[in-house]
């Protein structure tokens, strides 16, 4: 079954598992997943979708009976269509901060505040799918476009995915590049994605040479990686006048 004929055998949906399949599916495809790549767990699902475990599982079923999914005991959920175009390199499909400014031109930079490898709280655990205590890569930089500051960033990472972060000096080093140059590679595929609006705080001010009433937009990510396990969670802190959000509305 091809690309297309996939996407004609789903169609918008009455019920919720039904219109949880079409936004699993869409997402899926706007990740470009490839057949065998696993899916997160429904526990994960069901967070990310915001409806019970009971209407992931169904959805995934309805995808499983048009041929789109598959499920065994020792995998879990898989896709069974490449969701691009055969023979495309698929790559990464969610940006790092580096690979925004080459695209357009610029010279990122940054300054790293902290960087330490440590046992993961229970929160960040929950958050990242791993168990508590499990070594854990965490980093605070301070973000630069054309040496204007635009960004505070703090990313924390399951070690066990790439141990090269621990050994890597990122004052240089784009973090993306250095998942995509891991072996087996971790490419993030797609993310979870949420911005509001606040204060900043003494800190933030001073990090972000703040002066006068300045609004902070605060965007906190999951992402995930090919296999569907959550790779890194990130919050930055974006000066307003310096950041302007936009997004894509799909079905």
């Amino acid at each position: 079954m091809d690309r297309a004929a996939g996407a004609d055998l789903i169609r918008r949906g009455r019920t919720l598992p039904q219109q949880t399949a079409d936004r699993l599916w869409s997402d899926l495809v706007a990740g470009r997943a490839r057949s065998g790549d696993r899916l997160p767990s429904e526990r994960v699902l069901a967070d990310r979708y915001r409806v019970s475990r009971v209407t992931v599982r169904s959805a995934l079923a309805g995808l499983a009976e048009r041929g789109l999914l598959s499920v065994t005991p020792a995998r879990g959920w898989q896709v069974e269509v490449d969701t691009g175009p055969v023979g495309e390199d698929v790559g990464h499909t969610v940006q790092g901060f580096a690979d925004y400014a080459a695209e357009r031109g610029l010279t990122a930079r940054s300054a790293v505040l902290r960087q330490v490898t440590r046992a993961a709280t229970v929160a960040e655990a929950d958050r990242l799918q791993i168990a508590p205590g499990a070594p854990l890569f965490e980093m605070r930089r301070l973000r630069f476009l054309d040496d204007v500051v635009v960004a505070v960033e703090h990313n924390r990472l399951p070690l066990a995915l790439c141990p090269a972060l621990a050994t890597t000096d990122f004052h240089a080093a784009s973090l993306y590049a250095v998942l995509r140059d891991n072996d087996p590679p971790q490419l993030p595929r797609v993310a979870d994605y949420s911005v509001e609006a606040r204060y900043a705080t003494d800190e933030e001010r001073a990090l972000l040479e703040i002066e006068g009433e300045v609004p902070m937009l605060v965007a906190d990510q999951l992402t995930y990686n090919q296999q569907g396990r959550a790779l890194e969670w990130t919050t930055q802190v974006f000066r307003g006048d310096r950041y302007r959000f936009r997004a894509s509305i799909t079905d």
